[in-house]
């Protein structure tokens, strides 16, 4: 019972999983953030696709909260595309 009185993030760590549970949360909240600027904006995947000058397959991934392999230029295009602007920051 080496974990009681820890917290999840630590037993994490210990097993190697946080950078990628952190990463799978990070990018379900911008999938979600797009997904919110798209419905806000009444823009269709379609017209952001275009916008973005990438196939709607393309904007699926991105959309998709389960796929991992998304580049921050790709991110990049979508902020500008919705208007918006994409800041990271590590704390």
């Amino acid at each position: 019972m080496k974990h009681v009185g820890s917290n999840f993030d630590d037993f994490l760590l210990e097993e190697g999983l946080l950078a990628d549970a952190e990463a799978v949360a990070l990018k379900r909240v911008i999938a979600y953030q797009l997904s919110q600027a798209m419905s806000s904006e009444k823009l269709s995947k379609v017209e952001l696709a275009r916008r973005m000058n990438t196939s709607r397959a393309a904007l699926d991934r991105l959309l998709d909260p389960n796929e991992k392999g998304v580049t921050l230029q790709t991110l990049e295009r979508a902020a500008v595309a919705l208007g918006k602007r994409l800041e990271i920051r590590l704390v």
